[in-house]
């Protein structure tokens, strides 16, 4: 079950009949005036965005791998764009980026692995793109994203939606050694994101940022690598995830987040020893 946190501005019915009654009126009708779309002539009828109300699960399946599966964020918005004019295109959908990211794996008194986001981390970046690595700047390009091309003679009515969780391996043995004895005792991944609702010219690139949504996600993970596999991991600190928070104000968007590298490219697995020089194991793509 979802806790959703819910925006709403108009009722969609009335937002329309405006929208019907602002577009008989003024240039927007007449041939010798090309209308431009502006925020104020985009309507955001409804914005919602929950994690889903379920814990982390856990799989040992293998004797290679632990991996967990946290449950989902989702978003969604209700939007009503204004009739396009000929020769322009608009892009309404979600952008996504990283903010910050701590992702420990624990190996006893060795050390431990980390993925690292070298930019993000050094204070170089305010966020990192988390695009699906194709569709830049957009999260994806099924549901996440709608193309309005011109003309279009009244006002068009649509819905994105998104979701995103983490579904990752951790190796039981030290990712460094020939050994494939289990020494894994802690995971902690501590991970924020802003997801933006935006409206975007696909020529001129003009942004048109309609909401901002803040969230987190966060895994604590305690293993015992003596037990037999299928008993060894198990969920501590809070259960649920905290909710995401829909602004009521719009943040603007960093170029870091607009374009390449995205998140799982720019990452990098580092061997961070009790004693000895960190070791890039998996360097960025």
């Amino acid at each position: 079950m979802c806790i959703l946190v819910r925006k709403h501005l108009l009722p969609s019915s009335l937002v329309l009949l405006i929208l019907l009654v602002a577009c008989t009126m003024g240039c927007i009708q007449s041939i010798a005036c090309k209308p431009r779309i502006k925020r104020e002539n985009i309507v955001v009828y409804e914005v919602s965005a929950s994690i889903d109300q379920c814990p982390t699960i856990i799989e040992e399946n293998s004797p290679i791998v632990l991996r967990y599966k946290t449950p989902y964020f989702r978003a969604s918005a209700g939007v009503v764009m204004p009739p396009v004019p000929r020769n322009e295109t608009w892009v309404v959908g979600w952008i996504q980026a990283c903010t910050q990211m701590e992702f420990y794996n624990t190996y006893g008194d060795i050390g431990m692995s980390s993925w690292e986001l070298p930019e993000l981390r050094e204070g170089r970046v305010k966020a990192i793109s988390d695009s699906d690595g194709v569709s830049y700047p957009w999260y994806g390009n099924t549901t996440e994203t709608v193309t309005l091309t011109g003309p279009t003679s009244k006002p068009s009515r649509l819905t994105v939606s998104m979701n995103d969780n983490f579904y990752p391996s951790v190796t039981w043995a030290v990712p460094i050694s020939n050994s494939n004895t289990p020494m894994l005792t802690h995971i902690t991944r501590d991970q924020s994101f802003i997801t933006w609702l935006v409206a975007m010219n696909s020529v001129t690139k003009e942004r048109i940022v309609l909401q901002t949504v803040r969230w987190r996600m966060r895994v604590d993970i305690a293993v015992d690598p003596d037990m037999p596999l299928g008993s060894r991991a198990s969920l501590v600190g809070r259960p649920y995830q905290e909710q995401p928070h829909i602004l009521n104000y719009q943040e603007p968007i960093p170029p870091n987040a607009l374009g390449r590298p995205n998140a799982n490219d720019a990452q990098v697995l580092m061997w961070r020893p009790r004693r000895g020089a960190p070791l890039v194991v998996i360097p960025p793509k």
